[in-house]
């Protein structure tokens, strides 16, 4: 599967992306007793899709099924050793190698997991579609479009799946939804050119100290947002009793959590995991490397806001540019570059109850539950628009080292992934009907689809 080099930001990757599903996911399903159709993107800018049934009988649950099949570039030349990112290396409890952690890797797991409940019982005990995508890592184009357009094909209970990084590698997790997220890019070009900085300092108004300016009045230099509409509500109760005993790092690899950063009226899983935070990712004016004696005539800054449920995405941008001229910076250009929504299922829903109490039933003790994930998915694509519960349960962890050099899957994570997985599919299949999340009312069964023998 690594060899497959499915990049989605390198167009020319495209007969890399069908040629994964095709001849290394395909023949997987195939074995699971799945249909399987190839879906053309509706929108030109995403790779191919797959989709995967097995129906068992239509009065039982659905399970969905996600992952995706595109990586981040390989980066080849760059990586440890002279590691090769297309090729799979084993080098003591790690399996380096890109996708290995994201996300080729964590949907194989899964897709074991079901192989070993099949070869185990005969049966899964529930309905099961699988949907694989190749365009994630560019924003998932014309995923939310094919979702609207086959309802009916991807219609489910649940959906079960596996992205991004556990809480720590040796803490199981849970979450269910994602933040959302806005780049934004602030311009000041305010001249042609650059004019003397004797003399004409003092006189010329400075792009870059304009651009700066700008910044600070949206988030002071200790990383507290001062621009109250780029802000959420508070955390509810329920979230904050679930973050109560989340402790964020600690894991060989991770950075030291900066004690004076951001808001320190909140933990620091609240303001990762229910809270926005606005980074700034890139600043533009002159040349730092070899400066000179001007004043730069343009800057520019590249924002981001990662936000939670609550949080008016849509209105962002008028509300920066609102902000922005109460403080006297009108002369700074405010545009959107990349937008996405936030997204998560209720703590309190019955199929996070029931999931939660499978996975503790399988490592005998607690796990870790997150509202969301730090980073991005496309989990509204099944919230918002399929309607679904959403259960995500990361087979990896916070220092694998994904989209960099060295990606790798830590294999007692990848293991201990293996058995969690198991054991949910496993407890969904054989559970009493009585002891199941109750189905909505009218719910079909699974697909549109031909059923499939068990």
């Amino acid at each position: 599967m690594v060899a497959y080099p499915t990049e989605s930001q390198n167009r020319d990757r495209r007969v890399a992306m069908e040629a994964y599903l095709s001849e290394a996911i395909e023949p997987i399903l195939d074995g699971l007793g799945c249909e399987t159709r190839l879906f053309a993107n509706p929108d030109e800018a995403g790779g191919p899709f797959l989709v995967a049934t097995r129906v068992e009988d239509r009065e039982l649950p659905v399970v969905l099924c996600y992952g995706h099949a595109d990586v981040v570039v390989g980066q080849q030349g760059r990586w440890s050793e002279g590691r090769d990112p297309w090729t799979l290396t084993a080098v003591g409890d790690r399996w380096y190698g890109r996708g290995t952690a994201d996300n080729k890797g964590q949907h194989l797991i899964n897709l074991a997991a079901l192989r070993l409940l099949l070869d185990e019982r005969g049966s899964l005990g529930f309905n099961l579609t699988v949907l694989l995508e190749t365009g994630e890592e560019i924003g998932s184009p014309g995923l939310a479009e094919f979702a609207r357009q086959h309802r009916d094909l991807l219609a489910a209970d649940v959906l079960i799946a596996s992205d991004g990084p556990r809480l720590r590698a040796d803490t199981p997790t849970l979450f269910l939804g994602a933040r959302g997220g806005v780049t934004i890019e602030l311009d000041a070009d305010l001249r042609a050119g650059s004019y003397h900085s004797g003399n004409w300092g003092g006189l010329l108004r400075n792009a870059a100290t304009t651009v700066t300016g700008a910044v600070a009045t949206l988030v002071d230099g200790h990383g507290v947002i001062t621009c109250p509409a780029l802000l959420p509500g508070a955390p509810s109760e329920t979230v904050r009793r679930m973050l109560h005993e989340v402790r964020i790092g600690g894991s060989p690899g991770d950075p030291t959590v900066d004690e004076d950063w951001a808001d320190r009226s909140l933990s620091d899983a609240e303001r990762v995991f229910a809270w926005n935070t606005l980074e700034v990712l890139a600043l533009e004016a002159g040349d730092a490397a070899s400066p000179v004696n001007a004043i730069p005539g343009r800057a520019r800054a590249v924002l981001q806001l990662r936000f939670v449920v609550g949080t008016d995405l849509d209105g962002a941008a008028d509300a920066v540019r609102a902000h922005l001229d109460s403080h006297g910076y009108p002369m700074v250009g405010v545009r959107v570059l990349q937008s996405f929504p936030a997204s998560r299922t209720e703590p309190d829903h019955p199929w996070v109850r029931w999931a939660i109490a499978s996975l503790e039933r399988t490592v005998d003790g607690p796990v870790a539950v997150l509202p969301t994930i730090g980073g991005s998915l496309p989990n509204h694509v099944f919230t918002d628009i399929l309607g679904l519960p959403t259960v995500w349960l990361p087979h990896s962890y916070p220092g694998c080292l994904q989209h960099a050099p060295d990606e790798h899957l830590l294999v007692d994570v990848a293991r201990q992934g293996l058995e969690i997985a198991a054991g949910l599919f496993y407890d969904l299949g054989t559970a009493d009907p009585a002891t199941r999340p109750p189905r909505p009312a009218g719910r079909a069964g699974a697909s549109d689809l031909a059923p499939t023998a068990p």
